[in-house]
């Protein structure tokens, strides 16, 4: 399936159906009276999350929506049948913004079933009946309904994963994904082989949680360059990042910066998130020049380095075991803060 996580859409909710003007015949009754119904209100257009959807690729293919307008009302007090609300199936973590500036924010959808009417039909027009009073025993007249609302706004997705794998081109992440997860990502030894997020999923006795393999970040990602504004929005709602270093780089500290000056030039709190870090395709290097890197990386990081290799599945088990214990870790957390605002807000 192809992965697409920007969209630009046309929506327009339905009209209201126009009221009516008639009167009531009957035999033996000569002044029947005016019986003209109301209009029905236009369709509403309304988004929904599902989890059935990981990708906004649909909207490719069609960018054009608009609900059902409202019938018109009939004579005998009938009301016209309200148009039917248009609901539009969207990937859970897909954001609704302004087409106005490409930033507000509009809606925020991030759970399974969430529904949210973004757009409402146009009321119904009043039907003669309704203009009837003391004075104007037999009004001629009934209002068109309404027209209802249009805009164009940019569906973008931001992928929901607990943990996201991050790093410069080729260092090895989605090598590393297809090894810790059920994932098969494309793997091949040049830059730039993924071009949109993958995601994978570990399972154990009692947890399940989901990661993500972002697309290499290049320097300056933080100012779009390589569309990394794009990957980097896919981190904002990861708990833990696992930053993936090549052993084979001449300058690791230097590898290690760039990663790290682009969260925190993107901001959204990127740098303060928990980061594993891990020194890949550990296999490719001698014992001695390995050791030499963990000393002076870990010196400059002042936290532990796990190295792996996803040839020899050296240091797989242990980045499995710090992430489930990592996440349990957070979800406790999340869980007793919950409860503390329940009953101390």
């Amino acid at each position: 399936m192809q992965f697409l996580d920007q969209a630009k859409i046309y929506m327009k909710s339905g009209d209201g159906g126009n009221g009516c003007v008639s009167f009531r015949r009957e035999k033996y009754v000569e002044f029947g009276g005016p019986d003209g119904g109301n209009g029905g209100n236009g369709g509403n257009i309304v988004f929904k999350c599902s989890s059935d959807l990981n990708t906004l690729i649909d909207f490719r293919y069609k960018q054009h929506f608009k609900a059902q307008r409202g019938k018109a009302g009939i004579g005998k007090n009938c009301s016209g049948a309200n148009g039917k609300d248009l609901i539009i199936k969207v990937p859970v973590g897909t954001q609704i913004i302004s087409d106005i500036d490409k930033k507000t924010i509009l809606k925020d959808l991030t759970k399974e079933g969430q529904k949210i009417t973004l757009l409402e039909g146009g009321k119904g027009g009043f039907g003669n009946t309704y203009f009837k009073s003391s004075v104007e025993r037999a009004p001629r007249r009934a209002n068109p309904g309404n027209t209802g609302d249009e805009m164009w706004v940019w569906l973008r997705l931001k992928i929901i994963a607990d943990v996201g794998i991050l790093g410069l081109p080729n260092v090895g992440k989605s090598s590393l994904l297809s090894v810790i997860t059920n994932a098969n990502p494309k793997i091949a030894n040049y830059s730039f082989t993924t071009l949109s997020p993958q995601l994978g999923v570990i399972k154990s006795q009692d947890m399940e949680i989901t990661i993500a393999d972002i697309p290499g970040l290049i320097k300056d990602a933080h100012k779009g360059i390589g569309i990394g504004t794009r990957f980097l929005g896919h981190l904002e709602r990861c708990k833990i990042l696992v930053h993936l270093i090549d052993a084979q780089s001449d300058n690791l500290i230097e590898s290690y910066k760039t990663i790290i000056k682009e969260l925190d030039a993107y901001g959204k709190d990127l740098i303060n998130k928990k980061q594993i870090v891990v020194l890949s395709k550990t296999d490719l290097i001698k014992n001695s020049e390995l050791r030499n890197k963990v000393k002076k990386i870990k010196n400059y990081t002042k936290q532990e380095i796990i190295e792996t290799s996803a040839v020899s599945g050296k240091g797989i088990k242990t980045i499995i075991k710090q992430l489930l214990k990592n996440i349990s870790t957070l979800d406790s957390a999340d869980n007793k803060k919950k409860i503390q605002e329940k009953w101390h807000p």
